[in-house]
């Protein structure tokens, strides 16, 4: 599941679909998700679209594009995800991740 949700972390992966592809109920994957990975299936998604968006942003890309790119629905939910996961705006991290 996790290599699933790593490869196809800009697309909105349903609970649902990952549940069948494992052959569990949606509430036992999501149990059995967070009891080995430590966050639900959700949580570690925007975990990976993160990583990815730190990524890009240290490339200069714009923010609107990373958040495009990283499967966000919006350049404001991009942003109070980044802000609420990493501790600064996309915008700020892109211009000192520059210097690293």
């Amino acid at each position: 599941m996790k290599d699933y949700l790593a490869e196809h972390y800009s697309e909105d992966v349903s609970l649902e679909t990952l549940a069948s592809m494992v052959h569990l109920s949606e509430f036992h994957l999501a149990r059995l998700f967070r009891y080995v990975v430590g966050l639900p299936p959700h949580a570690y998604q925007v975990q990976v679209r993160l990583w990815h968006a730190r990524k890009l942003l240290a490339q200069d890309f714009s923010v609107s594009y990373v958040a495009h790119e990283t499967g966000f629905f919006d350049q404001t939910h991009f942003t109070k995800q980044f802000k609420r996961h990493v501790g600064i705006t996309p915008g700020a991290y892109r211009k000192t991740a520059r210097f690293y």
